[in-house]
């Protein structure tokens, strides 16, 4: 018997100690797969991603009375914290009412749009067995938490109608742009969400380092402040801030009755497609190496 031929069967019988399918996990050349395809199974695991999202609320006890009654009564706390301290620091008269709803409105969209990206930056790491065992569009994880982070914003905009109600702010027809801003807040949360998920598969600590980043990105956001009182010389920020016009467009729309200015629903939407199609691109980009580095 040849060398060879001892070293085949000797493989062999290695292979068949315990099964006869054996799973190879090499590292791919970083590339998009066929988009077309890719985008068409995307679309029939749709429901897996809602499945996910409302299987992770179950799991945070968030289907619950209390759970519920704690995601509405979470942001209003901050929001009645942060409106003291603004208070307080202001050393000037009172804000009032039409402030305290500006608040509300910012901080319940701030929250919706940082709640999906934590908890984004986690799905591939946490989802490891699913990455390596199930052939399925990886982008489903983060999408699944923009999906609950979308359910968990709704009861908001239910409580901040009541609050729109007893202050009495404006009702009219320009309510109605709330919705288009609503897609782009949730468009923003995709792509920051599939960003972050897949850049935490290369580095773990990111998420030590997330909720420091997304405080600093609620204080330079027209949240605590209306975006007109920013001063003259940090105004820039309000343009390079992904969400800042967007925010800034919200309250006009919730707290004024106005309809938002062109510019800053044109900037928003260049920031919100923009992460999109950069969030999309760098986490298909690099699915395929998942396997071999979770």
């Amino acid at each position: 018997m040849s060398t060879q031929t001892a070293t085949r069967e000797r493989i062999h019988r290695l292979e068949d100690e315990f099964t006869t399918e054996h799973h190879v996990y090499l590292p791919h050349r970083v590339g998009i797969p066929p988009v077309r395809s890719y985008l068409r199974e995307l679309w029939r695991r749709r429901e897996f991603a809602y499945e996910l999202a409302r299987t992770n609320m179950r799991a945070q006890h968030l289907d619950t009375t209390f759970g519920r009654l704690w995601l509405i009564l979470n942001p209003l706390l901050l929001a009645g914290i942060y409106f003291l301290l603004v208070d307080i620091i202001s050393r000037g008269p009172g804000r009032g009412s039409t402030f305290l709803a500006h608040l509300i409105a910012g901080i319940f969209a701030y929250y919706f749009i940082s709640g999906a990206v934590r908890e984004g930056a986690k799905t591939v790491v946490s989802g490891g067995r699913l990455v390596l065992n199930t052939a399925f569009p990886r982008t489903l994880l983060p999408l699944s938490s923009v999906f609950g982070g979308f359910l968990r914003f709704l009861p908001t905009l239910l409580i901040f109608a009541v609050i729109h109600t007893i202050i009495g702010l404006p009702v009219n027809a320009n309510l109605l742009w709330i919705f288009p801003l609503i897609a782009l807040f949730t468009v923003v949360a995709a792509g920051l969400s599939m960003f972050v998920a897949a850049l935490q598969v290369y580095f773990r600590d990111l998420t030590q380092f997330l909720p420091y980043i997304l405080r600093m990105w609620l204080y330079v956001s027209p949240v605590l402040y209306y975006a007109e009182e920013m001063p003259e010389r940090y105004k820039w920020l309000l343009y390079a801030n992904p969400i800042g016009t967007m925010l800034a467009a919200w309250s006009d729309v919730l707290v004024r009755g106005q309809a938002p200015d062109a510019v800053d629903m044109a900037v928003g939407s260049a920031w919100a497609f923009g992460l999109l199609l950069f969030g999309a691109l760098f986490f298909m980009s690099r699915e395929r190496e998942f396997a071999v580095r979770l």
